[in-house]
């Protein structure tokens, strides 16, 4: 993938949350909305999909929050992978902590298909990832 094919940038979301669970549904609600939002506010290349298919390699709950957003959406689809050799069917591809050493075989597999990488640490941005999530 090209990074220059994509109009996105590094966010960094700093927040101050307690410990527990619904601390823990808030934080995870907040990243499902960033993570739709930045399908929204990036350039695709033409032409454009008719379902946007965001897909999400481990983490399950990361997985879920998405899967209730895009019950509100229409046109979304939300993919749980365990192998990169899928990901070509992503726009967008969330890699969560399950996967933070392997951003190279992902990113091998994409080749140069336009997917939207977005890492949860920030060993995934510095290594090639196009957003990087860091609390």
């Amino acid at each position: 993938m090209k990074r220059a094919s994509l109009l996105a940038g590094l966010m960094a979301l700093a927040l101050a949350l307690g410990c527990g669970s619904a601390a823990a549904a808030d934080l995870l609600q907040l990243k499902a909305a960033f993570i739709y939002r930045f399908a929204q506010l990036t350039q695709w290349p033409p032409p454009p999909a008719r379902e946007f298919t965001y897909c999400v390699a481990g983490d399950a709950p990361l997985q879920e929050a998405l899967r209730a957003l895009a019950q509100t959406a229409g046109g979304v689809h939300i993919v749980a992978l365990s192998e990169p050799q899928r990901a070509s069917q992503c726009q967008l591809l969330v890699l969560g902590n399950g996967v933070r050493g392997d951003l190279r075989r992902w990113q091998d597999a994409l080749g140069d298909d336009p997917v939207l990488i977005v890492g949860e640490n920030p060993e995934s941005f510095r290594n090639g990832a196009v957003i990087g999530l860091v609390i």
